[in-house]
């Protein structure tokens, strides 16, 4: 009886899964990056990469009996403990005749089921493994992007002065207030890609002046995937990932998310760069070769990045000393545009790798340098942090799933001062209905790599320890539970921290969905850190708790096949004994309309917000063009509104057109310096097209 409810709970999830495919794909998304912008508590963040492989297997489904470990790895959607059941039931029964097999896995729950059918299949023609160059040309397709941006209000920076005042002034922008952006691209499945992607900030010259070629940022990459020995190959812009982010991890990844079971990272060793964030990708050339269950990846890098100086006026650049790199990307002002590209940075590096079904292990080692010392001013939060020209990483990582268990992690050491950090963690499925997670990291005050992203509080991967639990619990099939607690300390001090500090982080949301058109959660999450007092009298500055309490409620409701709605109420408080209590609040209403056989898609949102202060501004996504990532955060008292329009047309092209307007009820005036908006309103239009061919 339970398998045939089982069968027929199958059945309903398939057919409504083709009737609202593509909203559940976008839920997914939207899923992912709040939980990204929520951790990274940011704005502009550029998550292409994050999502793209949802997008292409949206459009491609995954073939459930072809499928590598590294391909369900890559939807990011499964946990290893799942992906080991899916191969298991391969190995000892053949591959699926029926999609509704899937229900006879030991570890996918309903949830998990419902949330990777829109990406999977089952197919008896197995994927062609190795493809040949002349078939992947031949069967490719062609995308082309042309994005362009803008803030509607004047902004103090663009005021048109002299030329001998914009000289010699930080205050004022060299270029429009104009963001542009072009993407064009050729790819065959994920095996072959080959593309250009080109953008202009706000701000930035546009062939002329210190762009006289035109956009700011290049990108380029070709990249193929698929040969028996030799398995992929970069040229240009791409992305290395090493084991759990502690040595090497170029672009970004889930942290401390909803989503329990999320704690691990997944390293995808190769792959082409896609995005516009100028700094975390690498330049050059990487090979990744393949013998039996061995395999190799090796990469080099060259690029120019953006740096600081402490002597940026002296006659011998040889001598210059670098105190910073700015990861920004902004060249708009004159001392913008003269840090850019004034530090040479070498990366190479090597990553061996053993793989079984259930075993995977890998030990890499990672050089980075630089032609220019760093020799920063010593403040007693800094002091442990890198000076000097170079230093080597060193790591070991693993991952092991036996039975229901999967345990992973990762020790790393750098050359310089001999840093270490280490991260370990389990994850295991008791049954369909509970999962759990731990993790435990230690990550040394003098460890110091440029490009990491383990799992942490911080946004540094240093100076840190930490344990954290998670549960889920699928309690009903309508009716799942996530909850973990963090607790945490920072061993020495940090910026604005002068003591050593610790704290904690608490989430609980239960979430309720009795059906494919209606989905509630609720959320709790309090967050305890410290900070410096903001009572001080100039000599000893104490550091004090500082709590902050979100609460929210999350309703969607898929109206009929064509509209959905979707409401949020989020509050708010941080508790300070140095300040008063603050709060904020934020509602809104979203109405998205996708008809199913008319070429526009519509989505509205209307928001109401009133908060006391900055610090107590909420992060909410916002529907933004494809690829167009927006999380705006909302502070002071005012209401938002958008509308977005995408229009599909002669089967090759799309077009979205999206204008918002935020208007604040108590501002004179918004933002500061160069950012200065006269007036309480602030607009914004995004218009973009897409070719297909």
């Amino acid at each position: 009886m339970i398998k045939q409810l089982h069968i027929v709970l199958i059945g309903l999830l398939i057919s409504s899964s083709c009737l609202f495919g593509q909203e559940e794909r976008d839920n997914i998304i939207q899923q992912r990056v709040e939980f990204i912008s929520e951790q990274l508590e940011t704005e502009e963040i550029d998550l292409t990469d994050i999502v793209e492989q949802l997008n292409f297997r949206f459009d491609n489904p995954l073939n459930l009996n072809s499928a590598k470990i590294e391909d369900l790895q890559e939807l990011g959607l499964l946990t290893d403990v799942q992906i080991n059941d899916l191969m298991l039931h391969r190995k000892l029964f053949g591959k699926f005749i029926s999609i509704y097999e899937v229900q006879s896995l030991q570890y996918w729950d309903m949830g998990t089921i419902g949330l990777v059918l829109p990406f999977v299949k089952v197919d008896d023609k197995l994927d062609q493994l190795h493809v040949g160059l002349k078939e992947a040309f031949k069967q490719g397709k062609f995308e082309a992007y042309f994005r362009y941006q803008q803030i509607l209000e004047d902004k103090a920076g663009y005021e048109d002065v002299s030329d001998s005042i914009l000289q010699n002034s930080n205050s004022y922008y060299h270029g429009n207030s104009a963001r542009y952006y072009t993407r064009l691209r050729f790819s065959y499945r994920t095996n072959l890609s080959i593309g250009v992607t080109a953008e202009k900030d706000p701000g930035e010259e546009f062939f002329k002046g210190s762009q006289k070629n035109g956009f700011d940022f290049y990108s380029a990459h070709a990249f193929y995937k698929g040969g028996k020995y030799v398995k992929a190959v970069a040229l240009g812009d791409y992305q290395v990932q090493i084991g759990q982010g502690l040595n090497l991890w170029t672009g970004y990844a889930f942290g401390k998310t909803a989503d329990v079971t999320n704690v691990k990272k997944s390293a995808n060793s190769l792959k082409p760069y896609t995005s516009v964030d100028e700094a975390r990708f690498l330049r050059g050339a990487a090979v990744q070769l393949g013998y039996k269950n061995f395999s190799l990846t090796t990469f080099g890098s060259y690029k120019q990045v953006d740096a600081s100086f402490a002597l940026a006026d002296s006659l011998d650049n040889a001598n210059q000393i670098v105190e910073s790199i700015n990861l920004g990307g902004l060249h708009r002002t004159n001392s913008e545009i003269a840090r850019r590209h004034t530090l040479n940075e070498l990366i190479v590096g090597s990553n061996l790798q053993y793989s079984l079904r259930s075993l995977q292990v890998g030990i890499a080692g990672v050089y980075q340098g630089y032609d220019k010392e760093f020799i920063k001013d010593t403040n007693s939060y800094n002091q442990y942090d890198f000076r000097g020209k170079s230093t080597v990483g060193l790591s070991a990582d693993y991952s092991w799933v036996i039975r229901n268990f999967n345990f992973f992690g990762e020790v790393s050491t750098t050359t310089y001062s001999g840093g270490f950090a280490n991260v370990h963690g389990v994850l295991f499925s008791l049954d369909r209905r509970a999962s759990m997670s731990v993790v435990y990291r230690n990550y040394g005050r003098n460890y110091q790599t440029f490009y990491n992203n383990g799992f942490a509080e911080a946004s540094r991967t240093q100076n840190e320890s930490g344990l954290y639990a998670g549960l889920k619990l699928n309690l009903t099939k309508s009716f799942t539970l996530n909850t973990y607690v963090d607790i945490f300390k920072f061993p020495w001090m940090r910026y604005q921290v002068d003591a050593p500090s610790n704290g904690h982080e608490f989430l609980i949301q239960p979430s309720y969905r009795p059906s494919r058109r209606l989905e509630i959660y609720l959320r709790f999450r309090e967050q305890r850190r410290q900070k410096n007092s903001r009572d001080s009298d100039g000599t000893i500055t104490p550091i004090e708790d500082v709590i902050q309490r979100n609460y929210r409620i999350n309703l969607s409701y898929q109206v009929s096949e064509s509209i959905k709605l979707k409401s949020r109420v989020e509050f708010v408080t941080i508790d300070r004994p140095s300040n008063h209590p603050e709060s904020g609040v934020i509602v809104t209403q979203d109405i998205i309309f996708k008809p199913k056989s008319f070429p526009v898609d519509l989505a509205l949102r209307y928001a109401l917000f009133d908060t006391d202060s900055y610090d107590t501004r909420i992060y909410t996504y916002e529907n933004n063009a494809l690829y167009v990532f927006s999380s705006p955060s909302y502070y002071y008292q005012g209401s938002r509104a958008y509308a977005m329009v995408r229009w599909t047309f002669l089967r090759k092209f799309d077009l979205w057109v999206r204008y918002g307007i935020c208007i604040f009820a108590n501002r004179e005036s918004l933002g500061s310096s160069a950012e200065e908006i006269l007036g309480n309103t602030k607009s914004d239009l995004t218009v973009q097209l897409r070719l297909k061919f």
